[in-house]
C-alpha cells in the first residue's frame, strides 16, 4: 500500500472515531482515493482497507470497552444504524461501536462497488444494510 493511500485511510479512520468527518464524506474519501471498501472487525480492534487489486492496509481502531455478546440482534444493530444515519447531537461512532458489540455485532463488510454494509455476529449471523440512493 502506498503511504498516500494509507494517510486517507489513516484519516479516515480516526475521523470516524473523532468525529470531525460523517459517514458520507468519509467513504467519498476512500472511494476518491481507489478503495473498493473496508472491514471492521471489533473483536481484533482493527480496521482493514481494500484496494480492487487485493493490496490491503490493516489499522488499530480505539480501544473499545466490552467483549462481543455472543446472540446476534439483528433488530438493534438496524436501530443502531439508523441512530447513527441520523447522527443526532450524542452520537458517536465510539458509542455506535459500543452499543453494537453488545448487541452482538462481530464486525461489518462495506462494499462501495455492492453500495451496502453487511453487519455480522460471532455465529455468523448478519444484518445487510444498503447504501441509500
Amino acid at each position: 500500500m502506498d503511504a498516500e493511500r494509507t494517510a486517507v485511510a489513516t484519516t479516515c479512520l480516526s475521523a470516524a472515531q473523532d468525529g470531525s468527518l460523517a459517514f458520507p464524506e468519509i467513504l467519498g474519501r476512500l472511494i476518491a482515493a481507489g478503495f473498493e471498501g473496508y472491514a471492521v472487525d471489533y473483536r481484533r480492534g482493527s480496521q482493514t482497507f481494500y484496494l480492487p487489486d487485493g493490496d490491503s492496509v490493516a489499522l488499530d481502531m480505539a480501544d473499545l470497552a466490552g467483549a462481543v455478546a455472543a446472540g446476534f440482534d439483528a433488530a438493534e444493530v438496524e436501530r443502531l444504524v439508523r441512530w447513527a444515519q441520523a447522527n443526532p447531537p450524542g452520537y458517536s461512532y465510539a458509542a455506535f461501536s459500543q452499543q453494537a458489540k453488545a448487541a452482538g455485532c462481530a464486525g461489518y463488510l462495506v462494499s462501495f462497488t455492492g453500495r451496502r454494509v453487511v453487519y455480522f455476529g460471532r455465529t455468523a449471523e448478519t444484518h445487510v444494510e444498503h447504501f441509500p440512493h
